[in-house]
């Protein structure tokens, strides 16, 4: 693999359109179960109009990265663990589950053919987009018997701009991302759609991004967009809990082990609007911060709200946030040791 050299630094390869130049794909039917699986060229897909996946949102991604080594090696940050949620939320659409090697497998030979095309800039990564969807050319109101598992890629740079700064955002108070017993807790298509309208209202109004409440009483906190958010409270890192309307990111996972390795008190408790306001005018939060594979660790410093708008802190980014920030992204480049074994190096 470090044969093949790193390109030279994109100067800003944004977030989302840098395509690579290789595609994974692997078949699913009932007689044949997961077969067929390829690389090809990255290009466009040939799809009957009634596919399935299309009209009746079986569709269920993944976001992941990999990160340049300092031997020049290529390493994906927990794709396991990837696996293993890209399966719940096979589970939950009817869809087949796929073993996990076979997921990794396409991750593999996608990062393996395409690796030189990400540079060894620090703040550039390839993102991975493991994504499957019900090929059915039929609109019966059912589950598809024939699937699609795609893997892409594209290098990217950072999700908020080349700058880490902090993000104003505007609190929904007219909408929710999810409900109890939905699917808020698993990564389908159909969740991000309906969010774009609140996210609208949120760069209309300044902020970068939303903030998602609860849909029974719109009090507590949920979500940043599709981020994970954490409160920072003296020395305690706190997150809100797995209620089974938000998602379980893995950046999170990461994030509360690292903070506890590092000394901070972790904890996941609810926390309601009026106690994030109240606590950043007493001075007792004094740092929040979203995680997820795009945005990383994102300061959040400002806050828009029906009820009246706050800052966190001085609005900069604060020690505990770039402390966290600077433990993960040290990790994921191979620049501190891999005690949880975390990365998987490409080979």
């Amino acid at each position: 693999m470090t044969s093949v050299l790193p390109k030279p630094a994109a100067t800003s390869p944004g977030h989302g359109a840098a395509f690579t130049r290789h595609l994974y794909s692997l078949k699913y039917s009932p007689s044949l179960g997961w077969h067929g699986g390829e690389l090809q060229p990255m290009e466009k897909l040939s799809l009957h109009p009634a596919t399935l996946g299309l009209h009746y949102g079986q569709v269920i991604f993944e976001g992941m990265k990999a990160f340049r080594q300092q031997d020049g090696s290529v390493a994906v940050f927990r794709p396991w663990e990837n696996a293993r949620r890209f399966n719940r939320s096979a589970a939950r659409l009817a869809m087949p589950d796929l073993p996990e090697h076979l997921y990794v497998d396409g991750v593999d030979r996608l990062v393996a053919a395409d690796h030189g095309e990400l540079s060894d800039d620090p703040d550039h990564s390839l993102y991975l987009r493991p994504l499957m969807f019900g090929t059915d050319a039929n609109l019966m109101l059912r589950p598809s018997e024939e699937y699609l598992f795609l893997v892409m890629a594209f290098v990217a740079g950072g999700f908020f701009g080349d700058v880490v700064r902090p993000v104003s955002v505007l609190v929904s108070r007219d909408q929710a991302r999810a409900m109890p017993g939905g699917t808020g807790d698993v990564k389908c298509a159909a969740n991000y759609g309906p969010s774009f309208v609140a996210q609208r209202k949120a760069q209309e109004a300044g902020c970068q991004q939303v903030v998602w409440l609860d849909q029974a009483e719109r009090r507590w906190v949920e979500e940043m967009g599709g981020m994970n958010l954490f409160f920072v409270r003296g020395d305690e890192v706190a997150t809100t809990p797995l209620t089974g309307t938000l998602l379980p990111g893995v950046t999170r996972d990461s994030l509360l082990r690292m903070a506890a390795r590092l000394g901070y008190r972790v904890a996941e408790r609810p926390v309601s609007v009026d106690e994030w306001r109240a606590g950043c005018a007493s001075g007792e939060i004094t740092e929040v911060f979203a995680c997820g594979t795009a945005a990383v660790v994102t300061p959040v410093g400002r806050v828009r709200d029906v009820d009246g708008d706050f800052t966190v802190g001085d609005g900069e980014m604060g020690p505990v946030t770039k402390t966290l920030r600077t433990a993960l992204v040290d990790l994921q480049h191979g620049r501190t040791p891999d005690v949880d074994n975390w990365l998987h190096r490409v080979c």
